[in-house]
């Protein structure tokens, strides 16, 4: 892939790779690369490798995009386990 256009910022190569996973299981191409930039001040301290930087092709760009929208509504969806009860 060329360099492309990015997508987003992630905590680390973790998620990007996980991200990336998820967007390939769609058909579209995705790299990723280490950024100084961040989405929030706790992706500083989280994540292996630092801040990473998602890139896809401009013209998947799009559905990308929704494909992450998605992804994220539905993780949002999910409800939390219950923690067990403590004897």
């Amino acid at each position: 892939m060329d360099e492309g256009v990015r997508l987003t910022v992630v905590p680390g190569e973790l998620d990007a790779e996980a991200l990336c996973g998820l967007l390939r299981s769609a058909g579209i191409r995705c790299g990723y690369r280490p950024t100084d930039e961040t989405d929030s001040l706790v992706e500083n301290f989280v994540g292996s490798g630092g801040p990473q930087e998602v890139r896809v092709a401009e013209e998947d760009l799009e559905a990308a995009r929704e494909l992450l929208a998605d992804a994220e509504a539905n993780a949002e969806a999910e409800p939390e386990p219950e923690a067990e009860p403590q004897t």
